[in-house]
């Protein structure tokens, strides 16, 4: 696999191409082909999303003096989520190199938001292993962090679930419920999608690595649905 047009969109020159090459090694792939030599992008992720959080959380603490632990928890939910991350993987068209099943493939696996955000948190990983923690520091902040200033003042950080319960009792006396529609993935990196139910209605859905960050995104879903 040729990494050499993400090499210069990254501006980065990898040392180890194979471990760069595992970043996109998806665990379908692997189903397929059990002889190939690399192990699935999912320990990456792991020590990806580490670095992730701790990057973004000190650039909140620096930038935010006045804002108490409760908001920059909010500050930092808003961007490490699986829209953020999966618009950033987007626009480096990190989709294009992953290794995938022929069905992960047919099924549109490529476009698919939280397994873009996944490839972001793994291909994260590979640059702090093989480039150190400042270049790591420097990829978020020039392709992450910069989506920052937009959500903090349309409010986009807000507590969906909170503003879902509080507009759907006003106008509807109903208080949504949320329900596990599907689960998939390995223990240690499930994908969860969950639906936003008012009385009988399946008002929106939203997927995420845990049940917490899907009922977010179906609450926001079902904001956006219905118009409020």
């Amino acid at each position: 696999m040729d990494f050499k047009e993400l090499e210069q969109k990254l501006n980065i020159k990898f040392k180890d191409q194979e471990l760069l090459q595992n970043a996109f090694v998806h665990r379908s792939y692997l189903n397929e082909r059990p002889g190939f030599n690399l192990p699935s992008n999912e320990r990456l992720e792991f020590l990806g999303d580490a670095v992730l959080q701790l990057t973004v959380s000190e650039h909140l603490y620096k930038t935010y003096p006045s804002e108490p632990e409760g908001q920059l928890t909010n500050f930092r939910a808003s961007i490490v989520n699986a829209k953020s991350l999966s618009a950033v993987s987007g626009q480096l068209r990190l989709g294009e190199y992953l290794l995938l099943s022929r069905g992960e493939e047919a099924s549109g696996g490529r476009d698919r938001p939280y397994l873009l955000a996944n490839t972001f948190e793994a291909l994260l990983g590979v640059i702090y292993l093989d480039q150190g923690l400042e270049v790591a520091r420097t990829f978020v902040h020039t392709h992450l962090i910069p989506l920052l200033p937009d959500i903090i003042e349309k409010k986009l950080y807000k507590d969906f679930k909170s503003n879902l319960q509080e507009v759907a009792q006003e106008k509807l006396a109903l208080t949504p419920v949320y329900r596990l529609i599907k689960e998939e993935g390995p223990d240690h990196a499930k994908s969860f999608t969950v639906g936003a139910y008012l009385g009988d209605d399946l008002a929106g859905q939203g997927a995420g690595s845990s049940k917490q960050a899907a009922e977010q995104a179906a609450a926001e879903s079902a904001i956006k649905n219905k118009g409020w």
